[in-house]
């Protein structure tokens, strides 16, 4: 498993190899060797193509989160919330697949979402603190200060994300 660090601090992309026999394949999702963290809530989700899910993130009891493509391919992005930070209102663009093997390390502070690119989409998110219903926020995926370029014009949004908040209103974290 390789490890790339990123322009932003603790962003950290993981280039893993998928194993392919007769049977299948085997693949390394994570390492808590090479991550430094522990990660105590796991989740999965489901989405056809072009569903949009995001910009997501809680304000207290934030989580780090390592996210993996199981089935599929995403665009995935990130923005980073922590006001102190160089790269503070900064996204970060990759594409995840089962195919590529890679996964992202997202550190606590920054909002996530993403695309889904395939037919079927499956990923999977680990993270570093469990889920505070309470203190979820998200920003609108289209927002024009995160000058974030999709790859498309209308995805597919659960109703919660259609009416996200803007990015310039938000009180962010130290």
């Amino acid at each position: 498993m390789k490890l790339n660090k990123t322009k932003f601090k603790d962003l950290i992309i993981f280039k893993s190899k998928n194993f392919k026999d007769s049977r299948g394949l085997l693949r390394e999702i994570t390492l808590e060797k090479y991550l430094k963290k522990k990660l105590i809530f796991t989740l999965v989700s489901k989405s056809k193509k072009n569903v949009l899910r995001g910009l997501h993130m809680q304000t207290k009891k934030i989580q780090g989160k390592y996210v993996s493509v199981l089935k599929g391919k995403i665009l995935d992005v990130v923005v980073d919330c922590r006001k102190k930070s160089k790269t503070f209102g900064k996204h970060y663009k990759i594409i995840l697949s089962d195919k590529n093997a890679t996964s992202i390390y997202i550190p606590p502070g920054f909002v996530h979402g993403f695309l889904a690119l395939d037919k079927e989409n499956i990923v999977l998110y680990s993270c570093t603190n469990y889920r505070n219903k309470d203190s979820e926020t998200s920003f609108s995926w289209n927002d024009k200060d995160l000058k974030i370029k999709w790859p498309i014009k209308n995805p597919i949004l659960s109703e919660r994300d259609s009416k996200n908040n803007p990015f310039k209103k938000f009180n962010f974290l130290g």
